[in-house]
């Protein structure tokens, strides 16, 4: 795929009341069309789809594709807003999905599985509880005890163009009612579709210009599967049941890998290198302490709701456990760009940098 010519500018312009976030990055040449592919056997009740898009990495100057997957609500009543390319200023932006109580406008995309481009088809909430229609979900007679079948038709849209706006692009306006709902309370994307999608730009075979659009894992059963190269959407390479196989996600502090410690420096600077081991020391000490005062909070509301409704106890905690871990994620990351750097040489010109 020819290089993208990128513009790196932050937003200036008045962003439009119908979008909730976008990237600032500016793309000259729009996405991809959309792959076409199965869902995924819904993992169980509480699960919502979220179909895969494509994002873009400046690093390589390519789109990847993220590939669809099933996601647990941040709360009760919530649905989700896909994000969408959308034309603007020369350029193509990428507008961030959200999670709300209404689904907002996205771009009139369609991105199929009851997002038609115009709101979402494929279930609803009553209740407390997540009513999913048949028609378009993968449920695989799967024990769902919230199921209906409604099939809607939408007309005849079949378009696989992935942005809105520009040449060839979708001509989608939101309606009033799409207007309104991102003016409502909301939250953006959870640690774990924030994982997945790392993994999908980590993985060179999602890559357009690796795939030529035809993505090597275009959906998984569950998040962060996208980076495992094992996992792909061919029947010969599924296991017996017919599903990929999936990493567990964690739900409980217990259940998240060893906070390990980043391989020491050696700036040259002897007091400095002491200084940023002993904040290493302390922000793990205290990641530590977290880690067990959230378990032991749970465990106590394991205790006091052996009684209750279970599945839905597991899903709060699953996503305290995931905001901690991605708040442990950034206290680190932000701790490692300030770490001692070792001191350039003034008498060298010759190689041996890294390129």
């Amino acid at each position: 795929m020819r290089t993208f010519r990128i513009l790196l500018a932050f937003l200036a312009l008045a962003i439009p009341a119908v979008v909730f976030g976008q990237i600032g990055i500016r793309v000259a040449i729009g996405p991809p069309a959309l792959p076409m592919y199965d869902q995924p056997i819904c993992p169980g009740d509480g699960y919502l789809w979220t179909p895969g898009y494509w994002a873009y990495d400046d690093s390589v100057s390519d789109y990847y594709w993220v590939p669809g997957t099933w996601v647990q609500a941040p709360e009760e009543g919530f649905l989700w807003t896909p994000g969408y390319w959308g034309w603007g200023d020369g350029g193509y932006f990428f507008n961030d999905g959200y999670w709300g109580l209404d689904v907002g406008f996205y771009g009139g995309i369609n991105y199929g599985f009851g997002y038609w481009g115009g709101g979402y088809d494929g279930g609803r909430w009553n209740n407390g509880h997540f009513f999913y229609n048949s028609s378009f979900n993968n449920l695989h007679d799967g024990n769902f005890r919230n199921v209906y079948n409604e099939n809607v038709d939408h007309g005849s849209n079949s378009s696989r163009v992935s942005y809105n706006g520009g040449t060839g692009g979708i001509s989608a306006r939101p309606t009033s009612a799409q207007e309104a709902a991102v003016n409502q309370r909301h939250t953006p994307a959870v640690a774990a579709q924030t994982e997945h999608a790392q993994a999908a730009r980590a993985n060179p075979e999602q890559r357009a210009g690796v795939n030529h659009g035809n993505p090597a894992i275009a959906a998984t059963a569950r998040p962060t599967e996208a980076g495992d190269r094992a996992t792909t959407n061919k029947t010969s390479e599924t296991g017996a049941g017919g599903e990929a196989h999936a990493a567990k996600t964690p739900i409980h502090p217990n259940d998240l890998p060893l906070i390990s410690r980043p391989a020491a420096v050696n700036s040259g600077n002897a007091k400095a290198d002491r200084n940023y081991e002993q904040k290493q020391d302390k922000l793990i000490a205290k990641q530590t302490q977290e880690r067990q005062q959230l378990q032991q909070k749970q465990d106590a509301e394991h205790q006091q709701k052996q009684n209750a409704n279970n599945a839905k106890l597991e899903q709060k905690h699953q996503q305290q456990t995931q905001q901690l871990q991605q708040r442990h994620t950034s206290q680190q990351q932000s701790l490692q760009s300030h770490q001692p750097q070792a001191r350039a040489s003034g008498g060298s010109s010759g190689g041996g940098g890294r390129k």
